[in-house]
């Protein structure tokens, strides 16, 4: 080979091509771990699947994701008795005989150094520290969510689960479903119900509401930096808002814009909130949030979940400042709810809607406990 051809050990010609990571797990799933079940647990059923944390899930991994926990994985699901009959065994078997490498994807996960806790793909000589989860559904759900689905789902279980947790529980794939419980349960937690939805999108809502007039109090003040933060987090709302509209979960930051983008709103919208986070003035600033909050409101309307409440902003009382009055949007579908488990709670809505922390809303018994508390008579 010429010198022209050639190509560092390490150079991205190199590398394996890339291949998202769903189509990975599903490929894995079918040409190499499902024959070892086979073996490992002949005529137990499974399901089997890639849903969970990491951005595959969501659809946008990229060739960066492969720097920590990416890669060929996903979840073998058991029978509750069948879990401590066969699940070590098939463990054992998938450490032994899974190939070494698959689609040129290392299978074994070693620790990155910084922690034991993130994992990347290696090669190794020895068995596959492998990441194929072996367990109940039962189980799985339970810790990934608080509480066990299939035991039924009341409104306080809805508004206790992170809106990030839902999107990884419900999108991903499933690749079989032998056991016929993987599928109707994510059919379940697919969206909320009507009532929820409404309770939460009312709580939306109130939070631009509390928020839209301080955009030109802060400027007014010669606050320009506390007027931008503002106008931020207001757009970040708004975001989070049109993805609720749209039936869809908003994921956490990282995701957020890329989500967003997806939307019936998003073309529209996405150059207006660009202009908002760039403008230097609390005018400029303004105008551009008048031009967003007149899109949103006339999409809610075409929801047709309330009577049509004008999408025209206005002054804010007395004072200089155009807002839309969110709050008549809250008041709208609030009127709408007819659960009455629902009817009267303070309008916080789900838990993150009013917390931020991820120390919280990654810990389902913290976010639980939490929501619990801030409804609490």
């Amino acid at each position: 080979m010429s010198p022209t051809h050639m190509h560092p050990p390490h150079s991205p010609a190199s590398e394996p091509g890339f291949v998202p990571g769903l189509e990975l797990s599903r490929r894995f799933y079918t040409d190499a771990v499902r024959p070892l079940l086979e073996e490992a647990a002949p005529g137990v059923p499974h399901s089997a699947a890639r849903i969970g944390s990491g951005s595959e899930v969501l659809g946008y991994d990229t060739p960066r994701s492969a720097d920590h926990e990416w890669g060929p994985r996903l979840q073998v699901f058991l029978h509750r008795h069948d879990v401590p009959r066969h699940a070590a065994r098939i463990r054992h078997i998938l450490a032994e005989h899974l190939p070494k490498t698959f689609l040129g994807h290392p299978t074994h996960f070693a620790p990155t150094g910084e922690s034991r806790d993130i994992r990347v793909m290696r090669r190794t000589d020895g068995p596959v520290h492998h990441r194929v989860e072996v367990t109940g559904t039962s189980t799985w759900f339970t810790d990934t969510l608080g509480f066990d689905p299939a035991q039924g789902i009341t409104p306080a279980d809805w508004l206790a689960l992170p809106t990030q947790r839902l999107a990884e529980v419900t999108a991903g794939a499933v690749f079989h479903d032998g056991l016929h419980t993987l599928t109707p349960l994510r059919r379940a937690l697919r969206w909320y119900p009507h009532d929820v939805w409404l309770y939460v999108l009312a709580c939306q809502w109130q939070r631009i509401a509390q928020e839209e007039a301080f955009v030109g109090r802060c400027g007014e003040v010669g606050d320009e930096l506390g007027s931008a933060v503002t106008a931020a987090r207001l757009a970040r709302d708004l975001m989070r808002l049109c993805l609720l509209m749209d039936r869809r979960y908003p994921p956490y930051g990282k995701w957020l814009g890329s989500a967003f983008a997806r939307t019936a709103a998003g073309p529209r919208l996405s150059p207006v909130l660009t202009a908002v986070l760039a403008a230097t003035d609390w005018h400029t600033r303004e105008r551009h949030l008048v031009h967003a909050y007149e899109i949103v409101a006339h999409q809610h309307n075409q929801l047709r979940l309330t009577d049509r409440v004008d999408p025209a902003t206005r002054a804010y009382h007395s004072r200089p400042f155009q807002v839309l009055r969110a709050d008549r949007f809250t008041a709208a579908l609030t009127a709408r709810i007819t659960d009455p488990s629902l009817k009267g709670l303070p309008p916080v809505g789900a838990v993150d809607q009013f917390v931020d922390s991820t120390d919280v809303v990654s810990r389902p018994e913290s976010a639980r406990a939490l929501s619990h508390v801030v409804r609490k008579p």
